[in-house]
């Protein structure tokens, strides 16, 4: 004869209540923060592109007693340059929603009003002295370290520490050491900060930057910096926020879903 089996209440409110309930297949979401040397992928590159340029086009110069690549053109050395500037501008320099907007149009403006004035003609007279040239030994070398750096902190560094969302809890976790912070998400509010044009949408593909607050006795903010996929993240977790433990269903296997 077969035996029966415990009937599974329409909503569970403990583990125990579903038999073989499987709690690793809760859902839940991982956020990971980075830091700001995400953004520097177009220097590394930009760095490997313009050595091999400089391998294809360039030639064989030799620089005290040593022959090493380089490009005939000032170009690829200004190039470089002025990205890496700028990326060393933007990744310190918030411009954030409608402040970016206000730098965009002061740009267009002064660059018209320079045209009115006739001012390009003179700075373009004075570009010809400007003259910046790179070896391919450098591209190679920098963009190399720059690159192995990268890495590291994007996949190793960068994960040390994430921000896991289940219905109904918000934990900080951390690989080494194994410590964590739980958080209840009753009234938890979370939310995308306004997005820096330069830095999120073009250099960070569309990162942001994402602010939670608690609402427990003593509430606590927290921000997530430099966030990949923001918005599709941000959505999650408001999904998951909503979502109360004793809302979840088993599946026909026993599971949790």
């Amino acid at each position: 004869m077969a035996t029966a089996q415990p009937p599974v209440p329409a909503h569970i409110t403990h583990p125990d209540q579903v038999p073989g309930i499987d709690l690793t297949r809760l859902p839940d979401l991982k956020i990971y923060s980075h830091s700001r040397l995400f953004y520097w992928w177009p220097v590394w590159l930009l760095g490997y592109i313009l050595a091999l340029l400089t391998y294809t086009e360039g030639k064989v110069v030799e620089l005290g007693g040593v022959e090493m690549y380089m490009h005939p053109s000032k170009n690829p050395g200004v190039i470089y340059t002025v990205v890496f500037m700028l990326v060393i501008l933007f990744t310190n320099v918030s411009l954030r929603g409608i402040v970016s907007v206000v730098a965009i149009l002061t740009v267009m403006f002064f660059t018209v009003l320079f045209a009115y004035l006739g001012w390009w003609d003179e700075i373009l007279r004075i570009l010809p002295y400007l003259s910046i040239h790179m070896n391919m030994g450098f591209y190679v070398f920098f963009s190399t370290f720059l690159f192995i750096i990268w890495v590291l902190a994007f996949f190793v560094f960068d994960r040390l520490k994430f921000w896991r969302v289940r219905p109904g809890q918000l934990t900080v976790e951390y690989v080494i050491g194994g410590a964590e912070k739980s958080f209840d998400t009753r009234n938890m509010i979370a939310e995308q900060l306004p997005q820096d044009l330069f830095r999120n949408q073009i250099l960070g593909l569309g990162s942001g930057d994402i602010r939670i607050i608690t609402a427990a006795l003593r509430p606590e903010e927290m921000v997530l910096p430099n966030v990949l996929f923001v918005r599709r993240k941000i959505h999650a977790i408001q999904k998951l926020v909503q979502v109360k433990p004793d809302q979840l269903v088993p599946n026909p296997d026993g599971t949790v879903g």
